[in-house]
This record gives structure tokens, sequence and C-alpha cells, in this order.
């Protein structure tokens, strides 16, 4: 793997890290509604991203005005997937709202790929992705099983299962527009800015119709405010580093981790139970990463290709 890739990976991959501690956050708010947790994480952390690239969003401003159709897309998609996620895990369970949300993004975004770039999928992606998302499902079924044995009251899996699926092409989408604007040139700083800039601001509205639980006591503000400080925005810079250098299909089969870390992090902190299957999805989703990060990258090995360039700005210097 080039050196690019590997660092790019390397971050997508703590990006999940980060991601997966939401559940266990979101849990020490259940005083606060889906919509609400959502709106106040991804729009919150979404308007920290752009004050803090404020100054390379101004530099960069004719490059992102020429990007707005994919940056709009990409925009829109960030104000709907946090709704559509948390409201899924609500409606059909931590477990199934999880695996069908990130299980079903890698898909969705190899699809928009394929279908709007022409980007030709290779066999190693192929493999990875399959072998994560079956690795998530094992982990899911596992979970679901440990869930219904507590119940659910009013658990709607259906729409909680459609919900996940749109949180999986939104977050596709998002991860896509904002790769494609990257190729062009523009850093993933002000790309990343902007879109979730814009992202929060759609989501402004929402906050202030729903958030009233959040400031009612300390513990739902302080689960919160971690949320849109730590998984939203550092998960998000880290992200966008990692879309500048992989294409959005790749990065997000690589988030499949967060569902692993999620469950980890369940059993340590919330005192779940994981039976075996669980860890034998784990194990089979670790794997997958490793096929994701350490085969040959090179898509025309697989393919006969030749790699789109990512061009040389696109990759911003490490702090």
């Amino acid at each position: 793997m080039r050196r690019g890739e590997a660092y790019g990976s390397a971050c997508v991959l703590a990006a999940a890290l980060l991601w997966g501690t939401t559940g266990t956050a979101a849990a020490l708010a259940p005083g606060v509604g889906s919509l609400a947790v959502g709106a106040a994480a991804m729009g919150v952390g979404g308007l920290l991203q752009a004050a803090a690239a404020l100054r390379v969003i101004r530099a960069h401003r004719a490059g992102l005005a020429a990007q707005w159709p994919t940056l709009a897309v990409s925009a829109a998609a960030v104000a709907v997937y946090p709704l559509a996620f948390y409201t899924s895990m609500r409606l059909a369970g931590v477990a199934v709202g999880t695996v069908v949300s990130i299980g079903s993004a890698p898909m969705a975004a190899a699809l928009v790929e394929r279908v709007v770039d022409r980007r030709p999928l290779s066999r190693r992606w192929a493999l990875g992705a399959t072998v994560g998302v079956l690795g998530v499902l094992a982990l899911a079924i596992a979970r679901a099983g440990e869930e219904a044995a507590t119940g659910a009251p009013g658990a709607q899996p259906v729409l909680g299962i459609a919900l996940g699926l749109l949180a999986g092409l939104t977050y596709a989408l998002y991860s896509w527009g904002a790769a494609r604007a990257m190729r062009t040139g523009l850093p993933s700083r002000p790309v990343m800015g902007a879109v979730f800039g814009v992202g929060g601001v759609l989501l402004s509205p929402v906050l202030l119709l729903t958030g009233a639980p959040i400031v009612a006591s300390w513990p739902n503000f302080a689960a919160v405010a971690y949320l849109a400080l730590v998984p939203m925005f550092v998960g998000y810079v880290l992200f966008g580093r990692g879309l500048a250098a992989v294409p959005a299909s790749t990065a997000t089969a690589l988030s499949l981790l967060e569902p692993a870390v999620a469950a980890v992090i369940a059993v340590l902190v919330l005192h779940e139970r994981l039976p075996a299957l669980g860890w034998v999805g784990m194990g089979v989703l670790l794997a997958s990463l490793v096929v994701l990060t350490a085969a040959p990258s090179r898509q025309h090995q697989d393919t006969g290709s030749t790699p789109l360039p990512v061009p040389p700005r696109a990759v911003d210097p490490v702090p």
C-alpha cells in the first residue's frame, strides 16, 4: 500500500474508533430524543468544523464555489444522516440500526462511485467489503439477541430498518461528494468545513425544536457535548483526511470497524454481554480490515485499469 493511502486508511480507522463510542454516549442521555441527539452531535460538530476551517474556506472559496452542486448534495446528506441513524437505533435497536446503517454504506458508496464516476471496483475491495459486512451481520445478530431479551418498548423494526438504509445511503453520499471535491485539488479542511458547516446550519432548526432536554440536566449536556466535540468534530476531521487519500467506497468499508468498537465499549462500560457469535463476527470483521489495508492497493493489479490520481495538494499536511 502506498504511503498516502496507508495514512488515509489510518485516519479513517481512527475516526471509526471514535464513532464507536457514540452508542454508549447516547445511552448515557436516555432522556434526550434521537432527533435532538443527532441534530446536536452532527450540527454542533459541523459548525465547529466550519469555524476551525474558516480561514482555509475563505482561501479556497473560488474552488468550493466551482464544486457547489456536489458539495450541496453532501451537505444535505450530512443533515439527514444523523437524524436517520439515531432514530433507526431507537426504533430497531442499537444492533440492528447500526448494522443496517453502517453495513449498507460501503455498497451504497460503491454503487454511487460506479454509476456517477465510472470508477471500477477491485476484487480486493469486493472481498474485504463482503467479509466485513458478514462480520458486522454476525455481530448484530448476537447483539440483537441480547436486546430482545431485555425488551424494547415502542420498537418499530420495519421503520427502523428503512431509516437505517437511508442513513447508509446518506453516509455514502456525503463521503462521495467530499471525496469528489478533493480529487479536484481542494484540501480536505475547506471541503469538510464547508460541507459540515452547511449541514450544521440545516440541522439548527431541528436542534432548536427538540433540544430542550439537553440542557435540562448536566449528564444530558455532558453526553451530547462529548458527541459533538469528539466523535463528530475530531472524528470527521480525521475522516476528511482519509477521504483525501482513499476512495469513498474504501473509506466506508474501513468504517465497518465502528460496530465492533461499539460492542466492546458496551461490554466494558455498560456491562452488556456479547455471545460467542458476536466475538466470531468481530474477528471476521477485523480480518476484512486486514484485507482492505494490507493487500496491494493499485487498482490496475486487480482490474487492469489505471487508478485515479490524488492531486498533491488534496492531502493536508499533518499538524
